[in-house]
Parts: structure tokens; C-alpha cells; sequence
């Protein structure tokens, strides 16, 4: 059996998640990670994503992920992120008309860069939750 360590995902609304796990993926700023039991510590921030958990099972479950921040622990990894969504939690209707907003908005260039900036990040997120609802159907 794999060794497993204590994964946590807070939001500001709710204790998202909380078990003994083998392994998570994950998207930090600067690419992919994968963090097993033992791992190095670390703190790093985390970009809207698709959260891959590998229960105690051996079973991998996929939730959406916005932004956050990861902590990694010798006694646990937590992540702190502003939502996290099972892909039966996800409203795919709204996500898709999130997607084809922001798209609207970064196609017309937007007249500031903070709109922009906002309708990228919006893009990102509504891709995500899209994506993660889709692999929630296979």
C-alpha cells in the first residue's frame, strides 16, 4: 500500500476536503505539481486548475480549483483556495456563458487593462470548470 498523508482544501465557505490521500495534482504559477506522502515543503500559489486527489482507494477524483495557495507540510498539505467544486457542483450552463463573456471582452481588446486582465482571469476559470465537468462525465 502507498504511503498516504493528510490533504485538506478550505474555502472561505466551506471544508471543501479533508483525508488521508496518496496523491494530488495540481497547477501552481509556474506549472504542474504532483505532491506524494513525504514530500519537500513548500508554499506556492495555485492558478485556477483542475485538483486531481488519489484517495486512500487508489481512485482518482477531479474538482475544480480557482486561485490559492498550497502549503506542504511534513505533518500535512493544505490548500487555502478562494472555491473549489466537485464536477456535480458545477452550473455548466453558467460557466459557458462566463466563457463566452470574457471572450466577447478580450476579442472588443476592452478600453482598460484592468478589463482585460479581469476577463482573462475569468476566461481561465470558466475553462476550468467546463473542462472539470466534462471529465466529472466519463
Amino acid at each position: 500500500m502507498a504511503a498516504l498523508f493528510p490533504f485538506e482544501v478550505n474555502t472561505p465557505y466551506r471544508l471543501f476536503f479533508s483525508e488521508q490521500v496518496e496523491a494530488i495534482v495540481l497547477t501552481l504559477a509556474d506549472g504542474e505539481a504532483a505532491v506524494y506522502a513525504n514530500h519537500a515543503h513548500f508554499t506556492a500559489p495555485v492558478v485556477p486548475c483542475i485538483l486531481k486527489i488519489k484517495g486512500r482507494d487508489g481512485i482518482w477524483k477531479t474538482a475544480f480549483c480557482a486561485e490559492g495557495i498550497l502549503e506542504v507540510k511534513s505533518h500535512n498539505t493544505i490548500l487555502i483556495s478562494d472555491s473549489a467544486e466537485w464536477p456535480e457542483e458545477i452550473d455548466y450552463e453558467r460557466a459557458k456563458t462566463a466563457k463566452t463573456r470574457a471572450e466577447e471582452i478580450l476579442a472588443g481588446g476592452g478600453t482598460l487593462k484592468f478589463e482585460t486582465d479581469t476577463a482573462a482571469a475569468a476566461l481561465l476559470r470558466a475553462n476550468m470548470r467546463i473542462r472539470a465537468w466534462e471529465e466529472g462525465k466519463k
